[in-house]
């Protein structure tokens, strides 16, 4: 489940209409219907942490996706894709904060969303080049 079926399943138990998780919890409508309809992906941190604390759930509840590692893998990526992707992520550097490692499982959850990000950074990479090099025929000498 992502998070916009997460958030409609409680919705549906708790019988709340999208204009009152609006209301109350200071999400806006336009942004409450695209979070519900999949156009924003990542929610502002204030709108999710809203929604959460409305529903008494963590905001963690919302951000964890069922989901296999072969599921990230995007249609259109090359074999060099795979292996830029890869060298980033294993690329073995304990995470530290105030000097203290996170523990094994956040480490975990915090690769998922990195690797999520470096392929939609990737994509739009391939999208801006791939336009330029379309728009700039070659001459012949």
């Amino acid at each position: 489940m992502d998070l916009a079926d997460k958030i409609l399943e409680l919705m549906s138990e708790q019988g709340i209409t999208k204009y009152r998780l609006s209301k109350e919890t200071g999400v806006s409508y336009t942004g409450l219907t695209k979070i519900l309809s999949r156009q924003t992906k990542h929610p502002q941190v204030d709108s999710l942490q809203a929604i959460a604390s409305f529903f008494n759930k963590p905001t963690d509840y919302f951000l964890e996706q069922e989901h296999d590692q072969h599921d990230q893998v995007p249609e259109w990526a090359t074999p060099k894709d795979l292996a830029d992707i890869k060298k980033i992520l294993e690329e073995d550097q304990p995470v530290l904060f105030d000097g203290v490692p996170i523990t094994e499982e956040n480490r975990q959850r915090a690769m998922d969303i990195l690797t999520g990000l470096l392929w939609e950074a990737k994509e739009l990479n391939k999208k801006t080049y791939g336009r330029k090099k379309k728009a700039a025929p070659k001459e012949e000498e």
